[in-house]
């Protein structure tokens, strides 16, 4: 057995031996696929094991994540810090080696993927960011950004509709650094995938726009390398390798068949595969002296490569300074925290607006602080304001821009953007309709999950969207937002909180952050602003601080409303206290004395105002607090005309407080 493929068995072994150990796992995609991952890893790769974090790397994203167990296994061979314990510790509880591949868990991950097709999403979104930040940087002397992306996906990748529209994105782009492989073997969960999946999927990347190829022995690593050849060899398109294999390979009891998907072979079925791949070693998780010399070969190329590229940078940076400088405001991201705190200009705004149009305003003096600053619309720049004024837009031809068409592609691109922002050098936003955060939900959970700031921007927050619908009102949106973990949600009421909104946005650094943004214009209010960072604040306090009657806490478009009921209570000699609380997340995050100081539990009787869902409200208005929501869906109608309807005026909003205060 030559050296390449007894470094594939070993690959294979380690594999399904740490899914024996664990009792779980998916050893078929393993057995099937690692002819091909060890192409890349050994034939392909940029890459410097010593270094996984190596700045202009190739990229490779398990987008089928359910083979973890495999990219361990290269882990391990290669020598990225992966140890034989950490395979005996496949799957279990703290592992560094978990179920599916973890973005900061297991160095060498490059995102986390799991949900299938998201990971070929987010090949695209390194692939956008590789473009992008080699048209910034590289002169006609030094290629500093010059790397690929690889996605290795299954059926189930590419039957999920998010690689589809990521792909056609890719296509048309001509993304011609992303190399996509399909381990194609007909297989999934239920059985045989042509039941589900019969088209010719080289004919619909054809169709995107890619180059296409087919390697017709998944076992041919000779094959597999030139097929990866021409990839590359193609300079105007994407390339989507489709590499024909059986899963499970080597079982007897198991080759071809879905039974090796998802379960532990068992013990005398590894034992029985050993004998078929003519496997002659004892001991399990045993790499062969053989393979880990020929590694250590490898390892010398690969640190060569990155050290021949530190002195092509320093030699960059020395010719070309302003570079430099450039790459510093890029790669070393500057706290901007003291610096808007400080800017008098940036808390500075007139006039009532929008929030969304607040948005737009704050966004140009954000734009202009943050060079790396990346972002787009699924096709309602417009409508979102989300278009950076002074910079171009983004295109195949252009890759300069840095304003970003997406198409309508929801669901792709919030996986880009997580791509984009792992990948490094770029600080994505996004946006869209609110009501459709829904398509962009499993997205943004993984955001939250690899604890990475990328910003949302939704407009048109609730049926102060009007005559649209209820098809397009937001009404459960921000309670599903609200109940994902580490995720922030901002609905601010004027645009003193959007700068706000956008200072906390923009200053977050292990949070993703939604920007919750109203189409209706809305009046700016005094003493809004500054105080919006901590979450909540008191906006106006009541007549007499020691005799509160009630507390009301209101966001977004409710809070002025509110403001107008209080005046309507304070006139009947009422006490009041307004609370705005634009973020529970952010409010959370204060001490526990502050909390206090803006709601007192002393104080049972208060009120919520917010045109969305109850749900996720009672933490704040408790077993004697009431609720001013929708618990319905909208209805077709002017704004104006809706708010009445569902009792979103001051005057409902002031009876209801005083019924509350009666009791």
């Amino acid at each position: 057995m030559n050296i390449e493929n007894l470094t594939v068995n070993t690959l294979r072994f380690l594999s399904v031996e740490a899914i024996q150990k664990a009792k779980s796992g998916h050893p078929g995609l393993p057995l099937g696929a690692a002819p091909a991952a060890f192409t890349l890893f050994a034939k392909q790769m940029k890459h410097n094991p010593k270094n996984p974090n190596f700045m202009d790397r190739d990229r490779f994203i398990l987008s089928a994540g359910h083979g973890s167990s495999l990219l361990y296994s290269l882990f391990h061979v290669f020598g990225y810090g992966v140890t034989i314990d950490d395979l005996k510790n496949f799957r279990q509880l703290g592992s560094y080696t978990p179920g599916h591949p973890e973005y900061g868990i297991t160095k060498g991950v490059e995102i986390t993927t799991g949900p299938l097709g998201q990971g070929i999403a987010n090949a695209v979104g390194m692939a956008l960011a590789e473009n992008h930040l080699a048209a910034e940087f590289n002169t006609e002397d030094f290629e500093i950004i010059n790397h690929y992306t690889y996605a290795l996906c299954g059926e189930g990748c590419l039957e999920e509709g998010v690689s589809s529209e990521a792909c056609s994105l890719a296509g048309t782009l001509g993304l011609s650094k992303l190399i996509i492989l399909y381990d194609c073997n007909n297989i999934t969960i239920e059985g045989d995938s042509t039941v589900t999946f019969n088209e010719d999927i080289l004919k619909r990347y054809e169709a995107y726009g890619f180059q296409t190829l087919e390697v017709e022995d998944g076992n041919d690593i000779e094959k597999i390398n030139a097929a990866i050849e021409e990839a590359k060899a193609d300079k105007e398109r994407p390339s989507f390798i489709k590499i024909n294999t059986k899963i499970g390979f080597g079982s007897p009891n198991h080759e071809g068949k879905a039974s090796a998907h998802g379960a532990p072979l068992g013990e005398e079925e590894i034992k029985l595969t050993k004998k078929a791949l003519k496997w002659e070693y004892k001991a399990d998780f045993f790499v062969p002296k053989k393979v880990k010399e020929y590694i250590e070969t490898l390892n010398v190329e690969n640190e060569k490569v990155e050290k021949e590229w530190n002195k092509k940078l320093k030699a960059y940076f020395k010719k070309y300074p302003d570079k430099k400088a450039k790459w510093k405001t890029f790669f070393d991201e500057t706290d901007l925290s003291k610096k808007l705190l400080n800017d008098t200009d940036f808390w500075t705004y007139e006039g009532n607006l929008a929030t969304r149009a607040s948005s737009e305003k704050v966004l140009q003096k954000i734009a202009d602080m943050v060079p790396s600053l990346f972002g787009g619309s699924a096709d309602l720049g417009p409508s979102n304001k989300s278009i950076m004024k002074n910079r171009e837009y983004y295109s195949k031809e252009n890759p300069m821009g840095s304003n970003m068409h997406f198409g309508i592609r929801e669901f792709a691109m919030t996986a880009i953007a997580n791509g984009m922002y792992v990948h490094g050098g770029v600080r994505p936003y996004i946006a869209g309709f609110f009501v459709f955060s829904d398509y962009m939900k499993a997205g943004l959970r993984l955001e939250a999950l690899m604890q990475i700031p990328v910003i949302s921007i939704f407009t048109h927050d609730s049926i102060g969207v009007g005559e649209d619908g209820p098809t397009h009102q937001p009404i459960e949106q921000l309670a599903a937002l609200r109940s994902i973990p580490n995720y922030t949600v901002i609905r601010p009421c004027d645009t003193n909180e959007t700068a706000a909104a956008w200072y906390l946005a923009i200053t977050r650094k292990t949070s993703p952050t939604a920007l919750v943004l109203s189409r209706q214009t809305l009046p700016l209010l005094e003493g809004t602003g500054k105080g919006a960072i901590k979450g909540a604040y008191i906006l106006k306090e009541a007549k007499d601080k020691k005799n509160i009657d009630a507390i009301m806490i209101a966001t977004g478009s409710e809070v002025s409303e509110s403001l107008k009921a209080l005046n309507i209570l304070e006139e009947k000699g009422y006490s009041i206290r307004l609370v705005s609380m634009p973020s529970f997340e952010v409010f959370e995050e204060q001490t526990d004395a502050y909390k206090e100081s803006v709601l007192p539990k002393a104080i049972r009787k208060r009120i919520a105002i917010e045109a969305a869902s109850s749900f996720g409200w009672h933490k704040y208005i408790g077993l004697d607090g009431k609720m001013i929501s929708m618990d319905t869906f909208g209805a077709s109608a002017p704004s104006s005309k809706l708010f009445e309807k569902f009792g979103f005026t001051a005057e409902n909003i002031a009876k209801e407080t005083e019924e509350l205060i009666k009791g």
